[in-house]
């Protein structure tokens, strides 16, 4: 008996350094991936409930643990840059979405395309100039030139590409875009995705992605299609093309969700492109089914430079209808368990005005009446009328959530090797 305790005893120990080994295996694969984990356990290990963020006062737990010299100056609270897409009959779903969605450090490009009526237009320009925070911030702006948008078609990559280069023209400052549509909504305050993406590396990538095409590979990649988006004033749908194509053998092609959070960085490669790739790919995807669901995925995984800052996730809570998973299913309160147990920031897609939409305001947001969802930034009574101090984030819940799912999800990169393969 007496080895088998020693055995048993020894085991744990064991067991503990085979993992260390593997970890410290994975971070010579992707040190930048390992550093965004490593500034992580902040947000776990210290969460007050009302933060204050500057260049003077970092909240960075390495800060205060690590011997390093500190960082060198630069804002530490991170700024997106959204897209929020809409089609005839929207206005008032983006409305919503973008209000809930609003805060002063952030950049926002909205866009109603052609198919909606020019007066649904209009009401949107006129609610943004009107709207007393959104002027005096100067951060919302509207792609007053609409464009024709066919979702399977390369219109949808083109609007994208337009959004991303309108909003490097207004503003340097953002670190991260995000498409969405107005029929997604957030699950998270913007407090807290701002607090959680303070403590990770600029350069990742959030981009579900994968070179198994499987049915795709037949029904996607190898039909020809015309999107007459691209050159008529009224939508349609694609249409197919008698002759077919071979895989490309240049370049590996890959798919995954339309939805993403992509760094600036990556961005601008793909609008100032200093390498062609960009536009070889947007060539390509001109002729391809479904082209917003392959081509930033293809770009970045066939780029070495960027390939190594994918992690393989959407940040969306999407419920599919049955396979081929072509169709999300529409989400109501019935959903709600599954949504917020899934961490993510956003789910998609809604009704217009659906209840769980105010269950999730109440709940989630802690935004009543239709005000803009309550932060470290809001003053004034009622809540919200005001704009306080921006660089004030109070954080609840929702960001330890979001933390956890970040961190399975570029663990899940490094020990797995998931990365555009």
């Amino acid at each position: 008996m007496a080895p088998l305790n020693m055995e048993k005893k020894w085991a744990f120990p064991l067991a503990i350094s085979s993992l260390l080994c593997i970890f410290l295996l994975a971070t010579s694969f992707n040190m930048g991936l390992v550093s965004s984990l490593h500034t992580i356990n902040s947000i776990f290990s210290i969460f007050p409930s009302r933060v204050s963020i500057n260049q003077t006062n970092p909240v960075f737990v390495e800060a205060k643990v690590s011997n390093s010299p500190p960082p060198p100056p630069g804002p530490l609270i991170p700024r997106f840059a959204y897209l929020v897409s809409g089609s005839k009959g929207d206005l008032d779903k983006l409305w919503r979405t973008l209000r809930v969605l609003y805060h002063p450090l952030n950049q926002y490009v909205v866009h109603l395309d052609l198919e909606s009526s020019a007066d649904e237009r209009l009401e949107l320009a006129s609610r943004i100039t009107n709207d007393p925070i959104f002027a005096k911030i100067g951060n919302v702006h509207m792609i007053t030139k609409a464009n024709m948008v066919t979702y399977r078609g390369p219109t949808m990559v083109a609007n994208t590409l337009h959004a991303c280069a309108i909003l490097l023209k207004k503003s340097k400052e953002w670190d991260w875009f995000i498409n969405l549509s107005a029929s997604d909504y957030p699950l998270v305050t913007q407090d807290d995705i701002l607090y959680t993406f303070s403590s990770l590396n600029k350069n990742l990538n959030f981009i579900e992605h994968t070179s198994r095409l499987g049915w795709k590979e037949g029904q996607r990649a190898k039909p020809l299609i015309i999107d007459p988006g691209l050159y008529m004033s009224t939508k349609s749908d694609i249409f197919w093309v008698t002759q077919r194509r071979e895989l490309p053998t240049e370049f590996k092609l890959f798919t995954g969700s339309a939805w993403m959070i992509l760094s600036r960085s990556f961005v601008e490669y793909c609008i100032w492109g200093w390498d062609n790739l960009p536009r070889t790919l947007l060539m390509y995807y001109t002729n391809f089914v479904s082209s917003p669901e392959g081509y930033f995925q293809t770009v970045i995984c066939n780029e070495p430079e960027f390939a190594k800052t994918a992690v393989n996730h959407d940040m969306h809570y999407i419920a599919w209808d049955m396979p081929p998973k072509q169709h999300p299913h529409t989400l109501t309160i019935n959903d709600t368990n599954k949504m917020i147990g899934s961490s993510a920031p956003f789910a998609r897609k809604f009704r217009h005005d659906d209840p769980v939409l105010d269950k999730i305001d109440k709940e989630l947001l802690g935004r009543m009446n239709g005000s803009f969802t309550p932060g470290g930034w809001c003053s004034g009574n009622p809540p919200c009328s005001k704009v306080g101090n921006p660089n004030r984030l109070k954080p609840g819940p929702g960001a330890r959530r979001l933390a956890r799912l970040i961190a399975r999800t570029v663990f899940s990169s490094i020990f797995t090797q998931n990365q555009c393969k």
